[in-house]
C-alpha cells in the first residue's frame, strides 16, 4: 500500500451523500492509486437472491443439492457490491484461501478473488473461513474519490475484519461510524470547511 492511498480502508458515506446509490453505505477499498479506486459495498443486500440460488444459477450445484447445503452457506448473503459490472461476482475473504493468479491480497486479513473457482471451493466446504460475495463494485476515476472525500462525501477508517465479515448488514453503517468515534445521531447532512 502506498502512502496517501486507502487500500484496505473502509469508506463510510456521510449523511449528505448526494448519490443515492451510496446513501448509508460502508465500502471496503480494494485498490486505490493515481489511476482511480475500486471498492466493495459491504451493507447492501442483493434483492431476492440467496447464495444457494446463485450456485444453482451458475451450475455449481444442482437444485436438489442446494436444499441440503450446510446452514452457514444457506445464510451467506449476496451483496450488491456497487453499480459497476453488476453481473460479475467478487469475493472478499480471509487469507486462508488462495488461488495463484486469481487472488489479490489487499492487506494481512482480507483478500479478493473474482473467479468462479472460489465459489466452487466454498460450495465443497474447502473455501475460506470467512467470505462475502458481492455482485458488482464501486469504482472511481483518477482523483474522483479524493474529490468526494474533500467535499465531505466520505469518512474513512482502518478496516475491521469483524465488520467486513461479521455483523448483520443492517447495523454495519452504525458500527462503522462508531468505530470512527462518531455517534450516528450526531452527524449532520450539512457540511462545511474550516
Amino acid at each position: 500500500m502506498q502512502p496517501g492511498y486507502l487500500d484496505g480502508q473502509m469508506l463510510v458515506a456521510m449523511p449528505g451523500m448526494r448519490d443515492e446509490r451510496f446513501e448509508r453505505t460502508v465500502i471496503y477499498v480494494c485498490a486505490h492509486s493515481a489511476e482511480g479506486a475500486m471498492g466493495i459495498v459491504l451493507n447492501k443486500p442483493a434483492a431476492d437472491l440467496s447464495f444457494p440460488d446463485l450456485l444453482v444459477q451458475l451450475d455449481i450445484v444442482k437444485d436438489a443439492d442446494a436444499i441440503r447445503m450446510p446452514g452457514r452457506l444457506g445464510r451467506m448473503q449476496v451483496l450488491m457490491g456497487g453499480p459497476m459490472e453488476t453481473s460479475r461476482g467478487f469475493v472478499l475473504h480471509t487469507p486462508d484461501f488462495f488461488i495463484d493468479q486469481s487472488t489479490l491480497p489487499i492487506d494481512d486479513e482480507v483478500c479478493l478473488t473474482a473467479t468462479v473457482d472460489i465459489l466452487r471451493a466454498i460450495a465443497r466446504g474447502s473455501g475460506p473461513e470467512n467470505a462475502i460475495l458481492a455482485l458488482g463494485y464501486a469504482g472511481w476515476s483518477p482523483g474522483q474519490l479524493e474529490s468526494e472525500i474533500q467535499a465531505n462525501g466520505w469518512l474513512n477508517c482502518p478496516a475491521d475484519p469483524n465488520l467486513v465479515f461479521g455483523s448483520s448488514i443492517e447495523v454495519k453503517y452504525d458500527l462503522a461510524l462508531r468505530k470512527i468515534g462518531i455517534h450516528p445521531g450526531m452527524l449532520s447532512s450539512q457540511a462545511g470547511h474550516a
